[in-house]
């Protein structure tokens, strides 16, 4: 017979749980990096685009780690993937012009712009098209880190819509 949930929890003591993990917290920050030369950090293709991360949910070697950072590169003429999240992001135009396209809305931008996604009960859909043929786009998206309060669907979904060109290339 399977165990029920109360007897699989009543072998749990989770209050030594607690300093387990801060046990495990305090052996991860002896080393922790305070500084993450861009430099010494990968760039990935995934399903969204080019990126490179500073700060994400998996890196533990960071002194703290509050927030989801990274930084965008969209080829020219190009554009991101079409993504579907809680909203409450902010990307901030580092190099480039072009546009976002924010719930069915276009929202041109240049250098220097700071896009705020809003936060929507339902959901927010936005994709970013870099409007130069000739320069790539650089853009750093910086949000809160709820994934451990909140799970990834944050409350109303996570979910790629449509993959970037680059992702898809042979």
């Amino acid at each position: 017979m399977e165990e029920s949930r109360t007897e699989r929890l009543s072998k749990i003591n989770f209050w030594d749980k607690l300093f387990e993990m801060r046990d495990k917290d305090r052996k991860n920050k002896e080393h922790a990096l305070a500084v993450l030369p861009g430099d010494e950090l990968p760039w990935e293709t995934n399903r969204q685009g080019l990126m490179r991360w500073y700060l994400h949910p998996l890196m533990e070697d960071t002194v703290v780690n509050p927030y989801m950072i990274y930084v965008q590169q969209i080829p020219p003429g190009s554009r991101s993937g079409r993504l579907k999240i809680q909203g409450s992001q902010i990307f901030y135009i580092w190099k480039g012009k072009g546009y976002t396209v924010l719930d069915g809305v276009k929202y041109h931008w240049e250098t220097g712009t700071v896009i705020q996604v809003p936060l929507r009960p339902l959901g927010v859909i936005y994709q970013h098209f870099n409007g130069d043929p000739e320069n790539p786009v650089f853009l750093i998206s910086v949000e809160a880190n709820t994934v451990g309060a909140l799970g990834m669907d944050r409350g109303s979904g996570f979910e790629q819509l449509e993959n970037c060109p680059e992702y898809d290339a042979p």
